[in-house]
């Protein structure tokens, strides 16, 4: 019954990929030279507008709200989990049941490994997956295809780098908890250019130092593996999961290039400017996240608890990681996550949430300035959207759980918004999904689905399946 369904499900796929490539290539789509995919971990319409009221004090200011295409985005996985019991197959999205009843959202959820997986290769897989399919096969993902026709690739995070979502973009494991292995692949298998998020084994959630004893490598690849990149190594002491000990060979000339290892904020912004080394790993000197889990928890409004100024922001590791990918002529990817929204919307904390999609934002305003003064919208996409919902949250009446009926209310600017959460879980409901510039309005073709209250909406496996489909009618 599985191998039928599997063939069933493989069949359908390359049918549609099949059909939307003949009509993509009837059509006038300018081929990118450069894609920026930036993500939101965890947000939903209500992030967007309880962020705006806070910020701004009404709807409708954030930059990617004028972006030319603006639709939602279905986020399901294929498989609630890698078993093979029938039960566990995802049953998808429903319209009517996701309006009509309430605890329907709650059930189906994607995790952030599916998700990631779905977006960086345009399939859908099992919860916990990374860059692996149904068979536990290896997936080609976005960074590996602009690798191949010889542009530059990059993946960056408000979490640690082996966490779901960049890891997604970049390796190959059959579970996104396996950190060490996910990084040392990171490291060791793939030619990408430049990858940063937190993960700096010295230092604890607020950047404090911590005693040697209290050391924590198993989010960059293990102690061997740290001591190596800090060394400037090309050959590692731990080889990854695959076997290989040699980092890779990024430019064609034979020879491995090693990685630049940064770690001090002031490293991340000289990089913004000026000449850059080849190959970049920015871990900055906190554990988890950039600022989410730093002491002060309990705070009631977005800010008020100081930030940690010894690391990056977001905004910062966005453009020192585009002053290194724009150095080939020949044009870059580049995956930016704010991933603490999800971990703020996980833990039911709004003011956090707030914080973490400003900077968000920020980092979306960065890339709009940089295509405008650097680049342009005719040969560079970029993409805002997020992996899935986190925290279901309305508005805050009660007795009404109806996200339509019961908006965020806004208390003016820099006032909290009156909100709800309603669950402490990722949900299957639809999340906005934006695009600008090169080849966007192909979005618009694979928007086939329509919801009763969101309209018309695609999949985000769509994301990368249009994408690869552009660079091939470049060709």
């Amino acid at each position: 019954m599985y191998s039928n369904k599997l063939r069933f499900f493989s069949i359908t796929l390359f049918v549609f990929v099949l059909l939307q490539f003949q009509a993509t290539s009837q059509g006038n789509y300018t081929t990118p030279k450069n894609v920026i995919i930036m993500i939101s971990d965890g947000w939903s319409e209500s992030c967007i507008d309880a962020t705006e009221y806070f910020n701004d004090g009404e709807k409708g200011k954030s930059v990617y709200r004028n972006f030319d295409i603006q639709l939602y985005m279905s986020t399901y996985p294929a498989k609630i989990a890698k078993s093979e019991i029938p039960q566990n197959w995802s049953v998808g999205y429903n319209s009517y049941l996701a309006w009509s009843d309430f605890e329907y959202a709650k059930n189906g959820a994607t995790c952030s490994g599916a998700a990631g997986t779905a977006l960086a290769t345009g399939v859908k897989t099992y919860n916990g997956a990374i860059g692996m399919d149904l068979n536990q096969k290896p997936l080609p993902n976005l960074t590996e295809k602009f690798k191949s026709i010889g542009r530059s690739a990059g993946v960056i995070s408000s979490v640690h780098f082996s966490h779901a979502t960049p890891a997604a973009y970049v390796a190959h494991n059959v579970h996104r908890d396996n950190y060490s292995e996910i990084a040392r692949s990171m490291i060791l298998d793939s030619k990408v250019d430049v990858i940063m998020g937190a993960g700096h084994p010295y230092f604890d959630n607020s950047g404090v130092k911590v005693k040697e004893s209290d050391y924590n490598y198993k989010l960059v690849g293990g102690k061997n593996t740290w001591y190596d990149l800090k060394a400037g190594k090309s050959t590692f002491s731990n080889p990854s999961i695959s076997g290989n000990s040699t980092v890779q060979d990024v430019d064609g000339d034979g020879k491995p290039d090693e990685w630049t290892l940064i770690e001090s904020r002031e490293q991340f912004q000289k990089l913004m400017s000026g000449q850059t080394p080849k190959r970049v790993v920015g871990v900055p000197k906190v554990l988890e996240t950039l600022q989410n889990n730093r002491a002060g928890e309990n705070s009631t409004k977005a800010f008020e608890i100081p930030f940690n100024n010894e690391v990056p922001t977001l905004v910062e590791m966005t453009k020192a990681a585009i002053n290194v990918l724009d150095n080939n002529a020949n044009g870059f990817f580049l995956m930016v996550e704010g991933g603490a929204v999800d971990w703020a919307n996980h833990g039911n904390n709004a003011p956090r949430m707030i914080e973490e999609m400003t900077d968000f934002n920020l980092s979306v305003q960065a890339v709009v300035d940089w295509v405008e003064s650097n680049s342009s919208w005719d040969e560079t996409l970029v993409i805002v959207t997020g992996d899935h919902d986190c925290g279901y949250i309305t508005g805050p009446k009660e007795n009404n759980n109806n996200p339509n009926t019961n908006p965020i209310i806004n208390n003016g600017k820099g006032n909290m918004p009156g909100l709800r959460y309603n669950h402490t879980n990722h949900t299957n409901i639809l999340i906005p999904f934006f695009a600008k510039g090169a080849g966007s309005e192909i979005y618009n073709r694979f928007a086939s689905n329509t919801d009763m209250i969101r309209g018309r909406f695609i999949d985000l496996t769509d994301v990368p399946n249009a994408i690869f489909m552009l660079l091939e009618v470049g060709k």
